[in-house]
C-alpha cells in the first residue's frame, strides 16, 4: 500500500512526518510549488525522508485551461520541487486531467498517478470516518490519497488527516500490510514475450 499526501507542504506537515517516522512508514507527497517556496525547510524535510511528486504550482483546476497554462503550472512546480529531490510523478489537482496535460508531463518525463481510494479528508469528516473509508478497501497495491494541505490555504487545519493516519497505520500493520512509495508500487512491467 502507498500512502500519498496532496496539497502540501503546510505548517502541519511536520506533525505528519513525525507520525510516519514513528512507524517507519514511507510515503509520497504530491507538493504544490507555491507551498514548497513558501515553506522551503518543510519541503526539504519531506524530500529527505519521503518521495515527492508534482501537484502543480498553484493548485488550479486544469479543466478548461489552455495547454500553455497547464505547461506553465507543471514547469514552475517542477523547477521548484526538483531542487529538493528527483520528481517522477504527477497528480492533477482534484484528479482532473485536461487536454494539454500529456505534453506538459512529457517535457519532464512525469507519469500521472491517481489513487485507489481517496479519504475525503478535506471535508468535515472525522479522522475515524476517514480511516474507515480507507480500511474498507483491500490493501494490496492500493494507493491512498490524503492531504497534508488544503489547496492554497496557509496554516490549514489537518487534524482529521493526522487522526486518520494515527488510526490507519497500526490497524494496517496488524493486518500485515507493508507500506511503499508510489515508485515501489508502480513498478515498470517487464515486456511480455
Amino acid at each position: 500500500m502507498a500512502l500519498t499526501f496532496d496539497d502540501g507542504p503546510s505548517e502541519s506537515t511536520p506533525e505528519l512526518l513525525r507520525l510516519l517516522e514513528q512507524y517507519n512508514v514511507p510515503a509520497t507527497f504530491f507538493q504544490v510549488g507555491h507551498h514548497a517556496r513558501r515553506l522551503p525547510e518543510i519541503a526539504r524535510q519531506v524530500a529527505q525522508r519521503h518521495e515527492i511528486g508534482n501537484h502543480t504550482d498553484t493548485h488550479p483546476a486544469l479543466w478548461l485551461k489552455s495547454g500553455t497554462f497547464i505547461r506553465d503550472e507543471v514547469d514552475r512546480a517542477q523547477e521548484t520541487l526538483s531542487a529538493y529531490a528527483p520528481v517522477r510523478w504527477f497528480r492533477a489537482p482534484f484528479g482532473v486531467r485536461w487536454f494539454g496535460l500529456r505534453p506538459a508531463l512529457a517535457r519532464h518525463r512525469l507519469t500521472n498517478v491517481m489513487w485507489g481510494v481517496i479519504g475525503r479528508d478535506w471535508t468535515s469528516l472525522s479522522g475515524s470516518a476517514i480511516a474507515d473509508l480507507v480500511l474498507a478497501k483491500p490493501a494490496s497495491g492500493l494507493i491512498v490519497c490524503l492531504h497534508d494541505g488544503r489547496g492554497l490555504a496557509e496554516k490549514p487545519n489537518i487534524a482529521n488527516t493526522i487522526e486518520a493516519v494515527r488510526r490507519l497505520i497500526p490497524q494496517l500493520l496488524e493486518r500485515g500490510c507493508q507500506f511503499e512509495t508510489v515508485s515501489e508500487i508502480v513498478r515498470p512491467q517487464a515486456p511480455q514475450r
